[in-house]
């Protein structure tokens, strides 16, 4: 059943986990266009008080009698699973259960720019860089990221203009429920693999999500990735290439780092597009910035709100995020969890200058850590000091027997910890003035740091 069936006026659907970062927005889309939305959730929270001050009701708790017989559709939060009593309770009654990426890939079709940019690493920052810019251009976007942005204090904002810009993970095929106008790829590599078999099946999922692009749409691919480039060969789409290569249709000529920032010239189509200032660091976030004006080009945007977009970004929650200095040493958290983000991360850390740089790295996923172990020693052996945390397990459980002290026996001098306040003492009696400490990691790392910086 099409999802769209259910998007008119009146209709009335009850939503699993509505306080979801990604569900409450959806729950607030969906009211707004005149359909009778209820929810539920495991707890109370900022976002199940907004939803009641707009009209919606949100239980707390999951029960089966949350599901009325007028309820005419739901749709479940990616952690809901099939024994949640109100799932089960849908289906006693025949009402069509659907997952969340259905739902906004339902509503994407409603908006006349659907901007979808995926990619195994750089879609929160791109897609914060492109929200920025089409706020700048007063396009009042709504807006779906997976971390927080300053500039919306939150990872989502619901807009009354004409365009949705979304995150969009390849992980279980999700992003295949979107319909993009413009859709972006940054970069297509090994990950995952706990539900892709290997690289070529990855890829014939990135050509899939490009081959959504209706005929005036565009695809806007990163020239420099082989992988990306192989993915969308011989689609009959406008392709849009962005890139450090002059070959690229958008790319960036004359950069210079400037203090802090990064300055350089947007080139399109063998001329000036604009100059642009970035405020984050790396090579990687100049593509990231490439990227993203590279899409909003796509989306007819004049220049001056490329450069005030990009001038105005100073980094998306978790992304080289800045957190504090402790003992002399400044400290900042990143989300990097896959080689190739790490790698992206070192690069930008190695140019800053500082004596020494110190890595606290946990790594995400057992299946991840083991598929791409060589990579990850690669990378880590690289930084002055590294410190290991266990592997954080997300959804998985330990049937492959592997652990960070694996890890730890490939580097040389890495310390492997099996708790964070043991990694914190370590710190405490290892920091200096000069010294660069990054927590590392889709887990719960980030705690480390702030532990320190509390004091």
């Amino acid at each position: 059943m099409d999802f769209m069936e259910f998007l008119k006026k009146g209709r009335r659907g009850h939503l699993v986990g509505a306080g979801g970062v990604s569900m409450s927005p959806l729950a607030e889309v969906l009211a707004g266009e005149g359909l009778v939305i209820s929810g539920s959730d495991i707890s109370e929270s900022e976002r199940t008080s907004h939803l009641r001050e707009l009209g919606i009701s949100v239980y707390i708790g999951h029960e089966a009698a949350n599901i009325t017989p007028d309820v005419e559709f739901l749709v479940r939060t990616a952690a809901a699973r099939d024994d949640n009593p109100e799932i089960i309770r849908a289906r006693e009654l025949g009402i069509p259960v659907f997952e969340r990426t259905q739902a906004w890939g339902a509503i994407m079709r409603s908006y006349r720019n659907a901007l979808c940019i995926a990619g195994t690493h750089g879609k929160t920052t791109t897609t914060s860089m492109c929200t920025h810019i089409l706020m700048a251009a007063e396009k009042d976007p709504t807006v779906m990221i997976g971390g927080t942005l300053p500039l919306l204090k939150a990872g989502h904002r619901v807009g009354a203009g004409d365009t949705i810009i979304m995150e969009s993970c390849e992980y279980y095929n999700s992003f295949l429920s979107f319909y993009p106008t413009v859709a972006v790829i940054l970069n297509i590599e090994e990950d995952h693999l706990d539900f892709f078999k290997d690289i070529e099946d990855i890829k014939k999922s990135f050509r899939e999500f490009a081959g959504h692009v209706p005929e005036d749409g565009y695809i806007v691919a990163n020239y420099d990735d082989e992988n990306t480039m192989d993915a969308v060969k011989g689609l009959d789409r406008s392709v849009v290439t962005f890139g450090l290569s002059p070959r690229a249709d958008v790319y960036a000529r004359g950069i210079a780092k400037v203090g802090a920032a990064t300055e350089f010239d947007i080139i399109y189509k063998g001329r000036v597009f604009e100059h642009a200032v970035i405020h984050v660091p790396g090579r990687h976030n100049v593509q990231n910035a490439l990227a993203a004006a590279a899409a909003c080009i796509c989306l007819g945007l004049k220049p001056a709100a490329v450069r005030y977009g990009l001038a105005g970004f100073n980094g998306a929650g978790r992304r080289f995020e800045f957190k504090g200095k402790f003992n002399g040493a400044d400290v900042y958290d990143d989300y990097a969890h896959h080689p190739g983000e790490l790698k992206a991360l070192l690069d930008a850390a190695e140019s800053m200058g500082y004596k020494r740089t110190v890595v606290v790295f946990q790594p995400h996923t057992y299946t991840r850590t083991k598929a791409l172990f060589g990579d990850f020693v690669r990378q880590l052996r690289r930084p002055d000091l590294v410190y290991l945390a266990e592997i954080f397990a997300a959804r998985e459980k330990n049937i492959l027997g592997i652990s960070s002290a694996d890890l730890a026996a490939e580097i040389d001098g890495a310390r492997f910890f099996r708790t964070f306040d043991e990694i914190e003492e370590s710190l405490k009696n290892e920091a200096q003035p000069g010294d660069l400490i990054l927590t590392v990691g889709a887990g719960n790392v980030y705690k480390i740091g702030e532990h320190l910086l509390e004091g």
